[in-house]
């Protein structure tokens, strides 16, 4: 069940509420500084929850950062609260994992 889509007005309120996660057209991404290694780990608990949830970001790995790339596909890769939800538990995991604000 993919949900809705979310109105824009609705999509700027929730990305207060999560700091560093930034809209990129009908996604929301965000980029954590980290070791390759350590970046690893913290995927690796990532894919476990998004399992559990049944909702996957595009995860891009680099020696010194990971980025996430949320979207809902099922709702025509358009932003949902699956999406947002998403997003806080991948902080959640970040700071698990001591991740820190990436500057691109």
């Amino acid at each position: 069940m993919a949900g809705d889509p979310l109105p824009d007005e609705e999509i700027a309120l929730r990305l207060v509420e999560l700091p560093g996660w930034e809209r990129d057209g009908d996604t929301i991404t965000r980029t954590f500084a980290i070791r390759y290694h350590g970046g690893v780990a913290m995927i690796v608990n990532v894919a476990d929850v998004q399992r559990l949830i049944g909702h996957h970001a595009d995860i891009d790995l680099r020696w010194d950062h990971v980025r996430f790339r949320i979207t809902t596909h099922d709702a025509g890769h358009r932003l949902t609260t699956a999406d947002f939800d998403l997003a806080a538990r991948i902080d959640r995991i970040a700071t698990a994992h001591e991740a820190q604000p990436h500057n691109s």
